[in-house]
């Protein structure tokens, strides 16, 4: 990504690898970027959207039509900086309006160098991913816009998302500590593989003191801090690459440790257990998508963001290295797998976000469920 100072008033040019072109105006930085364009259907959340590291590398394009009406605050962001490769919007607020805002989502923008497009038919671009998938595009600004065709090429010189190994640059270099809120009633090691802020927050919450590990942890670092249970996060890129996080994960399942994992530790479970996983045409994202909880029947609004998914028979038990597993939770728009659970072991995971942040709050039982599984296990 090339970037330079803010140009609202720049010409911008959005181009995707099957040759579709949408012209508009520059919004944040004037430049040039390249990633994955993906639609997110969620109305608010935008700050949390550009913080969450799941994005990294994705040009994320907004299916409701006015962003920024909130602007930007110094305290809901999911990490230190924005992740997406590049931001899309139909109108965005001319001036935020929010007791809260420090500033407005242009200037946050522009200063952290994201290069962006508005003025376009956001709802034509969805139609056009959801029926061809999502795929690689570019954004181009000011001195950045040539003719189409030396775009075009540009864009498929781009990596793809396919085969993308990057929770190793959105993890944490360093191991943190977020101390338990109260009575410490838990430690848990988390596995950092593209953590929201809001997670061990959330674990906080019910007495866990959460150390994060960066995603290059070993087993005995895991173990070093001495954990009641065992958490892998969220995170970016193509699980099919994601052999390291396997094989830990395969070494905390071998000692019957609690654990939980949700979106990419969702995968990266599934493949510990033997199942394949693959790339959906154009993903879940946003904060509207409906989950059936299998154990109980509960259907639930959830909020996701993954592109790919664990491919794992829906119909029955399967035998696994680990005994037998589930498919704990489903997706009612596509019957795509959103949870698996062990029967003969203490662990567990789901595909969406259970903190919410930004979203609804019908899943935040899974972290009293991780809970439950610790206790169990210290009796």
């Amino acid at each position: 990504m090339t970037t330079s100072t803010r140009g609202a008033s720049a010409p911008a040019v959005l181009v995707l690898e099957d040759g579709r072109t949408f012209r508009g105006r520059a919004y944040g930085a004037v430049g040039e970027t390249f990633g994955e364009a993906v639609f997110s259907t969620g109305m608010t959340g935008y700050q949390e959207t550009l913080t969450d590291p799941s994005y990294h590398r994705q040009v994320v394009v907004m299916t409701a039509p006015h962003i920024g009406n909130t602007g930007v605050n110094d305290e809901d962001p999911e990490s230190k900086r924005i992740w997406v490769s590049g931001y899309v919007v139909r109108d965005p607020a001319r001036t935020p309006s929010n007791w809260r805002s420090c500033r407005s989502l242009d200037e946050e923008l522009t200063a952290q160098g994201v290069v962006g497009i508005s003025g376009i038919d956001t709802r034509a671009l969805t139609r056009h991913l959801r029926e061809r998938g999502a795929m690689r595009v570019g954004i181009f600004s000011g001195a950045a816009v040539a003719d189409e065709a030396t775009l075009l090429a540009k864009v498929r010189a781009a990596p793809e998302m396919k085969g993308a190994d990057l929770s190793g640059e959105v993890a944490t270099v360093e191991t943190y500590v977020v101390p338990a809120i109260g009575t410490k009633k838990f430690t848990v090691a988390a596995i950092d593989l593209g953590i929201k802020g809001m997670t061990p927050h959330r674990m906080a919450e019910r007495g866990i003191e959460v150390h994060v590990l960066p995603a290059t942890a070993t087993a005995e670092d895991i173990y070093a801090v001495g954990p009641d249970g065992v958490f892998f996060s969220n995170g970016p890129g193509d699980p099919a690459t994601a052999d390291h996080p396997v094989s830990l994960m395969r070494a905390v399942l071998e000692r019957s440790t609690p654990l939980f994992g949700i979106c990419f530790g969702n995968q990266i479970l599934g493949r510990a257990l033997g199942f394949g996983t693959f790339k959906l045409k154009y993903g879940h994202r946003g904060i509207n998508q409906p989950v059936q909880d299998r154990t109980t029947g509960k259907v639930e609004v959830t909020a996701h963001n993954h592109g790919f998914a664990v491919d794992a028979p829906l119909d029955a038990p399967s035998d696994t290295p680990f005994g037998r597993a589930e498919v704990s939770h489903v997706c009612l728009n596509d019957n795509v797998v959103e949870g698996l659970r062990l029967l003969d072991r203490p662990a567990f995971s789901v595909q969406y976000h259970p903190e919410a942040a930004a979203g609804p709050h019908d899943a935040a039982y899974l972290f009293d469920r991780f809970v439950s599984l610790m206790e169990g296990q210290r009796a």
